[in-house]
């Protein structure tokens, strides 16, 4: 199994910069995919970032060019960097990780989450 766990949320003025970690550890044979999730309250969690172990990147469109995914696959670690950030992005911060299992099934695993609050 996949433990992951998360640091680097707070609260930052808008304009601000803040940067996630989240590492993973336990029993697996590879990460294949890492990445961010967030949910506000009241709304439903949405993809942030994501990123394979290739180095193929997406984002959600809210956050391009101001957020920046990375993974250090030697660490099994993946950042999130948050730059000119947003009233809007205050939201607990889920990491989330794709990895093939010791007996070569899928696993998928999350964080229990970090709150970035964004105040104006």
């Amino acid at each position: 199994q996949v433990q992951l766990a998360e640091s680097g949320g707070g609260l930052v003025q808008a304009g601000g910069s803040l940067r996630l970690s989240c590492g993973a550890s336990g029993s697996f044979r590879r990460i294949n995919v890492m990445g961010w999730y967030r949910q506000a309250p009241g709304k439903q969690r949405e993809l942030v970032a994501t990123s394979t172990r290739g180095g193929t990147t997406t984002y959600t469109d809210s956050v391009k060019g101001r957020f920046t995914i990375g993974v250090d696959g030697a660490k099994n670690t993946v950042y999130l960097q948050m730059n000119s950030l947003k009233t809007e992005d205050t939201a607990v911060y889920y990491c989330n990780a794709e990895a093939t299992s010791i007996d070569y099934t899928r696993e998928e695993s999350w964080g229990q989450g970090t709150q970035v609050t964004v105040s104006s």
